[in-house]
């Protein structure tokens, strides 16, 4: 029975076939079967004069100088020589020439076969030299390609022995870094070929030391003059014009990494700088009204004015609803440190849904005081993974908006439906829409709609904490909404 075979074992027969076609004793009895062939044809088969076989014999010489080199076609030119003298000119079958011009014609072609064979030897190796140079150049150019697709110094420096290893065909890299004075290695073995004291040798003298017997280089990683390190290869038959140019590959991707990172911890300063700046502003300002509101009703119960218990239990509202509004500010700019810092936490457990819109619902109260709140819920909805409380406020906040935005007693329908693998809740308001311009930009940081930002109190946190929320609980959210006839937000988590 016929099995085809893979390309991995066509492609590993034919490595194999050509290695022991390698073999300079197997080429040698080549060269000597092409010459036979050539005798018997032109002794058995094919009767032409002596000229036209000498330039068979030198062809056949030309061909092996551009297939296997210089001393193959030395080595059939004599023995060429040898076979048409014995042969082909008279007197035949005998190493002896009675005739001159014989020995002229004999001499001529092995002259002519060795000049020709210097010569077509020469254009071989420059086209092997030439194919060598461009491999080298391909590989350096993908090597290239893949150092700058790490922009954090710390990657970088661990990958780059195995991007060597891979782009070079090398069997072991390991990378001294001088100002951290730390070698990357690319396993064990390499570990134990390259100890760190003679990278750092290689780099402190900056210059390249290469063992071609043992294909070993080592090769100085040089910004400029400046040394900032050294390389070493195992398994490396690369040119010293190549090891160069990898040594300042190497240094002008681990020069652009630092910068790169510098830059952006120094636009994380600025941005943190500014974000802090505009925080305290938002929050100065909005704790103003709360403050004034709580001090006012404040003075007005310790004043000796006459006031009914209608009038106290209205003055105490408006402080209980003040200073929640206050407490939620602190929060909000307390998760938005968080959120900065990477420090929030979650506690993911499976719950319903419903749970969530229920006590958000109950929540939101004040907000919802003058809109009723339509629910609609799917059946059969699936868990989802996730923290309650957190997703809580996401729909807490997101029904506080449509509160405060729409007009009294317009519903605030809320939709609980499962889409494909995920659960997708929808809170909508018929307030006065939302920009297409501005719709993405609501759920940055601080940012208000530029309609409502003088109308309305409010930060511009709560929108930015919920979609940080959602996408930590590892689902989206948006809004589609249009001037005049309200907005829809929506946010999917997976099912569980």
């Amino acid at each position: 029975m016929y099995y085809p075979r893979n390309r991995s074992e066509v492609e590993s027969e034919s490595s194999h076939v050509k290695r022991q076609f390698n073999n300079p004793i197997l080429r040698l009895f080549a060269c000597l079967l092409i010459v036979s062939g050539i005798v018997v044809l032109f002794s058995r088969w094919l009767h032409v004069n002596p000229t036209t076989v000498g330039f068979c014999f030198l062809l056949a010489v030309l061909l092996i100088s551009t297939t296997w080199g210089l001393r193959y076609a030395i080595f059939t030119a004599f023995l060429a020589s040898a076979v048409y003298n014995f042969f082909f000119l008279p007197p035949l079958f005998r190493f002896t020439i009675t005739d001159p011009q014989n020995w002229i014609a004999l001499v001529a072609f092995l002259v002519t076969a060795g000049v020709a064979s210097q010569l077509s030897e020469r254009a071989r190796r420059g086209t092997e030299y030439a194919d060598q140079r461009r491999r080298e150049v391909e590989r350096l150019y993908a090597f290239s390609q893949q150092l700058w697709l790490s922009e954090n110094v710390f990657e970088l420096l661990n990958v780059i022995p195995k991007h060597l290893v891979d782009s070079f065909d090398v069997s072991g890299a390991a990378l001294f870094l001088e100002g951290k004075q730390e070698t990357y290695f690319l396993d064990d073995r390499s570990r134990t070929l390259f100890p760190s004291d003679q990278l750092k040798s290689i780099s402190d003298r900056g210059e390249p030391v290469l063992d071609r017997q043992q294909h070993v280089c080592y090769m100085p990683v040089r910004m400029g003059v400046r040394s900032v390190g050294a390389l070493g290869l195992a398994g490396c038959d690369l040119s010293r014009e190549s090891l160069e140019a990898i040594g300042s590959l190497v240094a002008i991707a681990i020069e652009r990494a630092n910068t790169v990172e510098k830059l952006t911890r120094s636009e994380a300063a600025r941005e943190s700088d500014r974000l802090r700046s505009v925080l305290l502003d938002s929050v100065t300002h909005e704790f103003r009204t709360p403050l004034t509101s709580i001090k006012a009703s404040a003075e007005t119960l310790l004043s000796d004015a006459n006031l009914d218990p209608a009038q106290r239990t209205d003055l105490l509202q408006v402080i209980n609803e003040e200073s929640d509004r206050l407490n939620r500010l602190v929060g909000e700019a307390g998760e938005v440190a968080q959120l900065d810092a990477h420090q929030l936490h979650f506690q993911f457990e499976e719950h319903q849904m419903r749970e969530a819109v229920d006590q958000a619902v109950k929540n939101s109260q004040p907000a919802l005081r003058n809109h009723p709140v339509e629910i609609t819920v799917a059946p059969d909805l699936p868990p989802v993974k996730m923290d309650l409380e957190r997703i809580t406020e996401v729909i807490s906040q997101l029904l506080d908006n449509a509160g405060k935005y729409s007009p009294a007693q317009a519903p605030i329908r809320i939709t609980i439906e499962v889409e494909g693998s995920e659960v997708v809740t929808n809170v909508a308001d018929q307030g006065p829409g939302i920009d297409q311009m501005e719709q993405e930009m609501i759920f940055e940081k601080f940012y208000r709609g530029r309609d409502q930002r003088m109308l309305m109190p409010g930060t511009g946190m709560g929108l930015p904490i919920a979609k940080a929320i959602v996408e930590l609980h590892g689902g989206k959210i948006g809004v589609i909404s249009q001037l005049g006839r309200g907005s829809v937000f929506h946010f999917s988590l997976p099912a569980k």
